[in-house]
C-alpha cells in the first residue's frame, strides 16, 4: 500500500498547478527544467506561501463565524498561515471542526481573546449575536468588539510570521485600524452575494429611500440586470446609523472584496458591480464545500443536537427528492401562532420533513410529544444542515434566505420555498425566485426581526401548503426548478475544482497579497538606504 502524501507535499503539488496554468507552462517545459542545470531551474521558481500570514477576523454569529472558517481552510491548504481570530465561548463551538483541520497538519491557528461582555453592558457570557437577550443590547455587542483591537494588534506584533493580509467581517469597520499598523491588504467578507451588495450600492448611490415616504411603499433596485422591486420595510432597518455609516466607511477604503458565491451564478451582478466600483472583486465560493467528507459537513458549526446516525437512518427510509427541510437559520424566529401554521401545513403536506427549531421554541404539542415519527423528524437546537441537505431524500428547502442557507441549498441542487425574515433575506429571496427561477415564493411581505420582535404578519397554513405544493407537485414548472436546482449545483461543485473559477480567483487572491507584500518590503528596503 503507497503511503499517503502529505499536506506539505499536497501544497507544493497544488502551487506548482496554480503557477504552471497562470504561466502557460506545460509539463514537458516543466519536465526540461527539473533535469536541467540549476541555473535553468531557478528561471522558474513555484512561489511559496510559507512566507504569507491571513489574519480573519469574523464577526461573533454562527452565520459570519462559519463560512469564515471554511475559508481560513481554504487558505491553510495553500500553504498560507492562517489567524481566526474568536472568543473562548465561539471557539468552543467550532472546536471540532477547527481541531479535524489542525489534525491534517495544515498550518491554522485559532486564537482567543477574551471578550469583555459585562464590561459594555452585556450579560456574563454573551459572545455571540444568538446570546443577545434583546435587540437592543446590538450597539453594546459591536462596542465590545472594539475592544479586542489592542489585544489583536499585540498578538499580531509577537507572532513569528508578521501578517500579510486581513480579511474582515464588514460588520467590523475598527479592523481597518489593524491593517494600518502592519501596512497589510484588508479584504471586506460581507457574508451575502454580490446581488445584494450591488442593491445595498445602488440604493445608497441614488438616495432611493430618501424619497419612499412610507414603510410599505414599492421600489425598483436602479441599475441592475433585471427588473428587483421590493418595498422599504423589506431592506434593513435605519437602526444603529451612526455604525452603519462607519461600515459603510470602511467597505469603501476597503482593498477588495471576497464573496461567498461563484462567478457562473451572478457574472451579471458581479461586472455591474466591478464597473461601478472599480473594486477588486474576488468569489471564492461556495465555500462550505471545502467540507468534503461526512466527518466534517456533520461538525461544520457546532455539534449537532442530534445523533446524526439516527438522522440519516431515517432519511434512509424514504424515497429520493421526498423529504422537506424546513430551517430559519441560527438567529431567526417564528412567533408561536406562526409555528402552529406551519406545524398544520408541513403536517398537511403529504410529505416527509425535517423540521429544524431553537432550543426555546414553542412547539406544537403533536411536535413536541411526537419528535420523530415516520412522517417526521423535528431537530430542536443545531442541525447538520450540508450533510442533510447533500442527501438524496432532500427534495425541497423551506429558508429564511440567509446566504449561507441559500448557497448551501444551491450546492445541493434543492430547490426552494422561501420565507424571509429579516436583513438582505428578502433581496435574496427576489435572486432565488425571479433571477435564478430554483424559489417558490410563500408570500411574506413584512419582516420578522432577527429574533422575531417584529409583529409581523401570520401566513395561514393554507398559503403554506400550497406553496409546498408548487415546490414539490411534480409538475412541469417544479421539474423545470429541480432541473436549473440540479444545474446551479453542478456549476458550485465545478466553480471549486482544482482550476475552477473560484478556485482561480483564491489563487488571485493570495497573489495579490503577494505582490502587495513585496512591494511594501521594496519602499522600506528603500527607506532604510536612504537613513
Amino acid at each position: 500500500m503507497s503511503s499517503p502524501i502529505s499536506p506539505s507535499l499536497q501544497i507544493f503539488v497544488q502551487n506548482l498547478f496554480i503557477y504552471t496554468r497562470s504561466h502557460k507552462i506545460s509539463l514537458a517545459v516543466i519536465a526540461q527544467i527539473t533535469t536541467s542545470d540549476k541555473h535553468k531551474q531557478s528561471a522558474m521558481k513555484v512561489p511559496n506561501y510559507e512566507d504569507l500570514h491571513f489574519v480573519l477576523v469574523p464577526l461573533m454569529a454562527q452565520g459570519h463565524m462559519i463560512p469564515m472558517l471554511d475559508i481560513a481552510r481554504l487558505l491553510a491548504f495553500r500553504g498560507v498561515t492562517v489567524s481566526y481570530i474568536t472568543t473562548p465561548l465561539n471557539a468552543a463551538r467550532i472546536r471540532p471542526s477547527f481541531d479535524r483541520t489542525t489534525l491534517s497538519g495544515l498550518p491554522i491557528s485559532l486564537v482567543e481573546f477574551s471578550f469583555p461582555s459585562a464590561g459594555v453592558g452585556l450579560p456574563e457570557g454573551c459572545e455571540n449575536v444568538d446570546e443577545l437577550p434583546s435587540r437592543d443590547l446590538a450597539r453594546n455587542f459591536f462596542d465590545a468588539t472594539k475592544l479586542l483591537l489592542n489585544p489583536l494588534i499585540e498578538y499580531l506584533r509577537d507572532h513569528r510570521t508578521p501578517p500579510s493580509c486581513l480579511i474582515t467581517d464588514w460588520t467590523l469597520p475598527w479592523t481597518r485600524e489593524v491593517a494600518r499598523a502592519f501596512h497589510m491588504r484588508r479584504l471586506i467578507f460581507h457574508g451575502f452575494n454580490c446581488f445584494s451588495i450591488l442593491c445595498f450600492y445602488n440604493l445608497y448611490k441614488h438616495n432611493v429611500l430618501e424619497s419612499i415616504a412610507s414603510e410599505s411603499d414599492r421600489l425598483v433596485v436602479p441599475g441592475l440586470p433585471h427588473k428587483v422591486e421590493l418595498t422599504k420595510e423589506q431592506l434593513p432597518s435605519s437602526t444603529l446609523k451612526e455604525l452603519r455609516e462607519e461600515m459603510r466607511e470602511a467597505d469603501e477604503t476597503a482593498d477588495g472584496v471576497v464573496i461567498n458565491s461563484f462567478e457562473e451564478l451572478e457574472f451579471e451582478y458581479l461586472k455591474t458591480y466591478r464597473e461601478s466600483t472599480g473594486k477588486k472583486v474576488w468569489t471564492i465560493g461556495p465555500v462550505s464545500l471545502s467540507n468534503k467528507d461526512d466527518g466534517d459537513k456533520i461538525e461544520r458549526g457546532k455539534k449537532a443536537s442530534i445523533d446524526e446516525k439516527q438522522c440519516f437512518e431515517w432519511l434512509e427510509t424514504k424515497e429520493p427528492n421526498s423529504v422537506v427541510y424546513v430551517s430559519f437559520g441560527s438567529i431567526g424566529r417564528l412567533r408561536p401562532p406562526q409555528m402552529e401554521e406551519l406545524g398544520s401545513a408541513l403536517e398537511g403536506s403529504g410529505h416527509h420533513f425535517i423540521w429544524v427549531v431553537k432550543a426555546g421554541d414553542a412547539l406544537p404539542k403533536k411536535f413536541e410529544e411526537e419528535p420523530i415519527t415516520e412522517r417526521w423528524m423535528v431537530i430542536r437546537g443545531w442541525a447538520p444542515q450540508v450533510a442533510i441537505l447533500s442527501r438524496l431524500e432532500i427534495g425541497g428547502f423551506v429558508t429564511h434566505c440567509g446566504w449561507n442557507s441559500t448557497i448551501e441549498g444551491l450546492c445541493a441542487g434543492v430547490p426552494m420555498v422561501t420565507w424571509p425574515l429579516f436583513a438582505e433575506q428578502f433581496l435574496n429571496e427576489r435572486l432565488v425566485v425571479d433571477v435564478l427561477h430554483v424559489g417558490v415564493s410563500v408570500g411574506v411581505q413584512r419582516p420578522n426581526g432577527w429574533l422575531g420582535e417584529v409583529e409581523g404578519e401570520v401566513v395561514e397554513r393554507e398559503v403554506i401548503g400550497l406553496a409546498l405544493k408548487r415546490l414539490m407537485d411534480g409538475g412541469e414548472k417544479c421539474r423545470a426548478r429541480r432541473e436549473r436546482a440540479r444545474e446551479l449545483g453542478d456549476m458550485a461543485r465545478e466553480a471549486m475544482e482544482v482550476g475552477g473559477s473560484s478556485y482561480v480567483n483564491l489563487t488571485r487572491v493570495i497573489e495579490d497579497v503577494l505582490k502587495y507584500k513585496s512591494m511594501v518590503n521594496v519602499e522600506e528596503d528603500g527607506r532604510d538606504n536612504e537613513l
